[in-house]
């Protein structure tokens, strides 16, 4: 009973990774394996996989040393704010399509406002995996 008293006395406090920038990392770029690191330390709300945040865009810049959070990483964006885009309408076997402009930047599945380039109507729908813009029921 003595010995296993005095050997948790000697391992320690185990310590969590955390994951940090290794370099400046602009909002809005997308994080690969070498912009980040794990170091042994715990700090609190960081990610502490790799796996985590690569792939994932910057939502803020990330400055080297200091903890990426979940909160500072994203989807990347499909559509740039001022990009081409197909808005679609479908009801039952009606389907229409109009050329349109994106207003914002917006990531899978993201409400983004649009405008109809023949119509210049405004109008918001939600991003498909296609770039297709969806509006209506």
């Amino acid at each position: 009973m003595r010995w296993g008293l005095i050997w948790l006395l000697m391992a320690g406090v185990a310590q969590a990774d955390s994951l940090v920038a290794t370099r400046v990392i602009p909002a809005q770029s997308v994080i690969v394996a070498e912009d980040i690191t794990l170091v042994a330390a715990e700090i609190p709300d960081a990610l502490v996989a790799a796996e985590a945040a690569l792939g994932l865009e910057a939502r803020v810049t990330l400055y080297p040393g200091r903890a990426i959070r979940a909160g500072d990483v994203g989807p990347p964006a499909l559509v740039e704010r001022n990009g081409a885009v197909i808005i679609e309408y479908r009801a039952g076997a009606l389907i229409i399509r109009a050329e349109g402009r994106s207003l914002a930047r917006a990531t899978l599945g993201q409400p983004v406002r649009v405008m109809n380039l023949a119509s210049r109507t405004t109008v918001t729908g939600h991003l498909g995996p296609d770039g297709v813009v969806h509006v209506g029921p």
